[in-house]
């Protein structure tokens, strides 16, 4: 059994401004330290076809995604909020990262191997049903879930977003849907300045303040995430990850490092051993400090072994 990497070196396309954090050189650092870390061996790597857009529609406003597709320039870039431009081919890139997780699915689902890390761009976690925001046009993991609801049948999918930003786009698009369950650890008072307290049982948001080290984070993840999944046995786990937390970064406080991101893989990985015949389907979200980036992602595929 091997971990399958999905990209598209569409991903690369989007690249509006060479100041920007969100920008092709993440993916880049990523495979330089897969390369270094000897992962090759077990990594089975694979490039996925675009999301067609009636699987971009389950989880997107119809009218949103057409406005975004008539919006796209025909040369240099705008924005769409004051954090996400767009550029000619940023929609090539979006529907290459979701066609990943959507390959990742359909991947654990049907061959024996279980675990699958989609190395892809622009992230997605922020941007809502009719809305993007915060460096994403379309939400990845929310597109690869509801595939899996529409395509396998399944009763009970988990997400789980460690990136230090709360996965606002995600929890709006299944803020009524119980057969997902929702769990967001992120920095508190930080974008999006999401409210902090949930309002349906699924929805489990772990906000820590600026500051917080690894043991804080682990505990308050252990204690709020792991009993809750348990008990609601998913089928499937799809993780939104987001690197962003490490101490290296500059765009949020708190001091996480490559360890903790092993530690909530490997414990992700049991859970999935216990209920979900070992099913996990994990895509890029946050991380912009490249060198923290790369070494995290390779303990995160560590902890998924």
């Amino acid at each position: 059994m091997a971990i399958r990497l999905f990209t598209h070196p569409d991903c690369d396309l989007h690249n509006p401004d060479p100041e920007h954090p969100e920008c092709p050189a993440r993916i880049a650092a990523i495979t330089d330290q897969l390369i270094r870390s000897g992962l090759d061996y077990v990594l089975r790597q694979q490039v996925a076809d675009p999301a067609s857009l009636e699987a971009v529609y389950r989880a997107h406003s119809r009218i949103y995604v057409d406005e975004l597709i008539a919006k796209t320039p025909s040369e240099g870039h705008i924005w769409l909020d004051p954090d996400t431009p767009m550029t000619a081919a940023s929609m090539r890139a979006a529907l290459a990262a979701a066609g990943a997780g959507i390959a990742a699915v359909n991947g654990v689902m049907q061959s024996d191997d279980r675990q699958a890390f989609c190395a892809v761009r622009p992230p997605g976690h922020h941007a809502t049903y009719d809305q993007a925001m915060g460096f994403c046009l379309l939400n990845n993991v929310a597109i690869a879930a509801t595939h899996a609801l529409h395509q396998f049948d399944l009763q009970r999918i988990a997400i789980i977003d460690f990136d230090v930003h709360h996965g606002n786009g995600t929890e709006d698009i299944f803020q009524h849907d119980e057969r997902v369950l929702f769990c967001s650890s992120f920095q508190s008072q930080l974008y999006p300045f999401s409210d902090e307290h949930s309002h349906r049982k699924g929805i489990i948001k772990t906000a820590l303040p600026a500051g917080s080290k690894s043991l804080a984070w682990r505990e308050a993840v252990y204690h709020s995430w792991l009993p809750a999944l348990n008990e609601f046995k998913p089928e499937l786990i799809l993780v939104s990850a987001g690197f962003d937390g490490h101490s290296e970064e500059e765009l949020a406080q708190f001091f996480l490092v490559e360890d903790d991101y092993f530690w909530i893989s490997e414990k992700l990985k049991r859970i999935a051993d216990t209920h979900a015949s070992g099913r996990i389907v994990s895509i890029l979200e946050g991380g912009y400090s490249l060198s923290a980036l790369g070494r995290s992602v390779v303990a995160h595929l560590k902890g998924l072994l």
